[in-house]
């Protein structure tokens, strides 16, 4: 599976990248699938620089806050107004029960329209996972104040090189504070992308809305999650602060998410034999690195934190 961040900047675009969304790839031993996790404020001019909106497969909505779905109101233009067609069936979207509403009323379609020409809407189901070509994917409530919030995981099931089936697993907190329900979909997540967007001892009074880098550490911790990549910092956060707290509470490899940059998520079995100390990702460059596909080789080379992913052309 690869993940390729579109958008991390917290609460709205900052001057280097969208709000929130991120692509995520699998291979089912035919072809790539695709899915989005998000579709946030400026989220969708960036996206087509990585992906043919055609090509997605479907759109997990972790709630209905704009920083995080907003852009779905570009995409239906996209959908019903292309003047050579869209051609092919109509955008599946998974979200909170409110999601056709919330973004009709936001769009402000004429009286008697309705998304649900463009949009195939799906309402997620507390815990129980849905499938989508070699995805299973599975909201877990968190603590967020919006009416419905979800931390989502992803698990992707890909032919290995040897034809046996590996199982990798990505979490997405989506927006929360601490709670058991991150937890559990963070527990032993081959990579968790997770919020943290407040600072301790500047934001302790606010409860309930977002979590600080020690926080989201102490959450990766708790899952015993491989690796942690933060992601929302809003721009008056201080990225290296985030970074440090979480090194406080977490002593594997932490990263911090960046707009354009395509992340490995690996299994467990890839791993099997290697030094452990080529995944902490807090001193050390080195890396594995593959290909999606058939998954034929698996080298070590110099790289930045966390495997870059690239297909051979």
């Amino acid at each position: 599976m690869k993940l390729t961040i579109i958008g991390c900047t917290g609460s709205f675009p900052g001057p280097g990248s969208p709000a929130s969304c991120y692509l995520v790839s699998a291979f089912d031993g035919t072809r790539d699938w695709k899915i989005l996790l998000d579709l946030g404020s400026g989220a969708l001019g960036v996206l087509q620089r990585y992906t043919d909106l055609k090509d997605i497969d479907g759109i997990m909505i972790s709630h209905l806050h704009p920083d995080h779905c907003m852009d779905l109101c570009g995409l239906h233009v996209a959908i019903r107004w292309d003047p050579n067609g869209w051609g092919r069936e109509k955008m599946l979207v998974h979200g909170p029960a409110d999601t056709a509403n919330r973004i009709e009323t936001a769009y402000g379609l004429p009286e008697g329209d309705t998304m649900h020409q463009d949009y195939n809407f799906k309402v997620w189901e507390s815990l129980k996972p849905v499938h989508i070509g070699p995805f299973t994917i599975t909201p877990y409530p968190v603590r967020h104040p919006i009416e419905e919030a979800y931390a989502l995981r992803v698990e992707a099931h890909e032919p290995g090189p040897d034809g046996e089936i590996l199982t990798s697993v990505l979490t997405y907190s989506g927006d929360t504070d601490s709670c058991d329900g991150l937890v559990d979909a963070a527990r032993k997540a081959d990579m968790f992308l997770c919020e943290a967007a407040f600072e301790e001892g500047r934001d302790d009074h606010i409860d309930g809305v977002h979590l600080t880098g020690k926080r989201a550490g102490e959450m990766a911790t708790a899952a015993q999650a491989e690796r942690l990549l933060l992601t929302h910092i809003p721009v008056w956060t201080d990225i290296n602060k985030v970074v440090d707290e979480a090194k406080e509470t977490y002593d594997r490899g932490i990263a911090v998410a960046v707009s354009g940059v395509t992340y490995g998520v690996y299994s467990g079995s890839l791993k099997d034999g290697k030094d452990p100390e080529l995944f902490k990702g807090d001193k050390g460059t080195d890396y594995l690195k593959t290909r999606t596909g058939s998954l034929p080789v698996v080298t070590y080379e110099k790289t930045r934190k966390f495997p870059l992913l690239k297909r051979k052309k």
